[in-house]
């Protein structure tokens, strides 16, 4: 449930960074001072979001695979992905201690379901 809902998340994310991020309500979201700035920044949104939404559609592709009965590579897919997304929310954090609450909203859902994943 909890890799499902990061996936769910990350193509959220993907929506923001690569369609709507000239929109105010968006660029505010991400700490972006005015539409100048949204406008400039614009290419390396859309690429990021792009990031986001393959880690997404994976981990939703892994808990298909799973739930399908395959469940190796299921699994596997799932873990690689929900641990890619903690690692990226890491290494948001390392940016400064602004980005902590976005590294906790990107990085704590994949982080539970990697846990849950593996232990299952």
């Amino acid at each position: 449930m909890f890799v499902g809902l990061a996936a769910l998340l990350h193509v959220y994310i993907f929506w923001m960074e690569s369609v709507g991020w000239t929109r105010p309500e968006v660029w505010k979201r991400f700490g972006v001072a005015d539409q100048a700035a949204a406008d400039v920044t614009r290419s390396m949104a859309y690429n990021q979001g792009f990031y986001n939404l393959f880690l997404g559609l994976g981990a939703g592709l892994g808990l298909v695979l799973w739930w399908t009965g395959h469940d190796t590579a299921g699994r596997t897919l799932a873990l690689f992905c929900t641990g890619s997304m903690v690692l990226a929310a890491s290494v948001l954090v390392t940016t400064g201690r602004s980005y902590l609450r976005a590294a906790l909203t990107q990085g704590t859902l994949p982080l539970i379901g990697f846990v849950l994943t593996l232990l299952s």
